[in-house]
């Protein structure tokens, strides 16, 4: 019989604390997210330092409540996988700082996991017939880039913006 592999993913790269429960790679059993639109609207956008505090004040919660949406214990967690770039350097601190903590504690294994190459794998959820080659964009906050996904852990980058998301309008 095939023991289902459960993965514990920490999202704190900016002003949304997302925690959420994968089973087998590709099943989403739950997905939390605590978002800071409201707290950072007042600014005109995300304010790194109150992000930070923010993800400090929330990730705690979120962990448990993804848990129980996904009616999975600590104790059934194969491996523990925050975001470790890139991202706003407090934020990210926050996730990983508290996803090793957690795999520390319940010596279960810390799988770093970067950004762009979540995004990436988030298409294999939603489509899960994929399967490399395919060219994949990618636009997230101050990120876009073109890659051409050669397999699953290899990766060629056609084309990126330095510093920010390209925009466009209708």
């Amino acid at each position: 019989m095939k023991k289902d592999i459960y993965t514990l993913g920490i999202e704190s790269s900016c002003d949304e604390t997302s925690v959420a429960v994968v089973k087998n790679g590709r099943e989403v059993l739950s997905n939390v997210i605590h978002s800071q639109i409201d707290i950072h609207k007042q600014f005109g956008g995300v304010v790194p330092e109150i992000a930070s505090r923010n993800h400090v004040e929330s990730i705690s919660t979120v962990t448990k409540e993804a848990l129980k949406q996904a009616k999975v214990s600590f104790s059934q967690i194969n491996a523990i996988c925050p975001t470790y770039g890139p991202g706003l350097v407090g934020a990210l601190l926050v996730g990983v700082s508290y996803a090793k903590a957690l795999a520390f504690a319940l010596n279960k294994p810390l799988i770093g996991v970067n950004h762009i190459e979540g995004h990436i794998a988030a298409n294999y959820i939603t489509s899960k017939e994929l399967e490399p080659p395919f060219l994949c964009l990618v636009i997230s906050g101050g990120h876009t880039h073109l890659i051409y996904i050669k397999d699953y852990t290899e990766f060629e980058i056609l084309a990126r913006t330095r510093d920010d998301a390209i925009r466009g309008s209708i």
